[in-house]
């Protein structure tokens, strides 16, 4: 697949954004440990997810995306994330999805 020399898309602008949040909290080791989970979504989730103070919270949270049970999360696992948050949200940002 060859890449376009055109300017990214919206879509895939955000998709590149993603990806350099991720890598931002995760530094070279590309995986999450829990206390950097809990910095991302406060930093930048604040919108969409309210603030993890629990550590009961994000335990489970954690627990629920660790799907190897590595103790880290990967990209993957953090796309599983992201999909919930964005699914969740999707109705409360486009109120007429549901007129279709």
């Amino acid at each position: 697949m060859e890449a376009s020399k055109d300017a990214m898309s919206e879509l895939e602008n955000g998709m590149a954004t993603i990806i350099r949040v991720f890598n931002h909290y995760s530094g070279e080791k590309g995986k999450l440990k829990k206390a950097e989970l809990k910095e991302l979504i406060n930093n930048e989730m604040s919108h969409f997810v309210m603030k993890i103070q629990e550590n009961a919270i994000l335990d489970e949270l954690f627990a629920d995306l660790d799907q190897n049970g590595d103790l880290e999360i990967d990209f993957k696992e953090f796309i599983t994330l992201i999909a919930m948050v964005t699914s969740a949200c999707h109705e409360f940002l486009n109120p007429n999805c549901g007129d279709h």
